[in-house]
């Protein structure tokens, strides 16, 4: 994620709500934070682009990610 992240000049953060807004339309992330830095850090990710390349890149990446809990 953190390539990504370096490539796009965005926080990883940011990535991982941009990548959650290119999923299915129904998926919506809605982050909490307390502090107005980190709610501008979160707007901005919705000006994120993501490509094909980008988001095969993190979906394999998440893709080794162990699972945990009932979903």
């Amino acid at each position: 994620m953190t390539g990504v992240a370096q490539r796009k000049g965005a926080t990883p953060g940011q990535i991982a709500l941009a990548w959650l807004l290119a999923q299915k339309p129904w998926i919506v992330p809605i982050p909490g934070t307390r502090r107005l830095e980190r709610l501008e850090e979160n707007l901005a990710a919705a000006q994120v682009e993501l490509t094909a390349e980008d988001l095969a890149e993190l979906d394999e990446g998440s893709s080794t990610l162990e699972i945990r809990g009932e979903r």
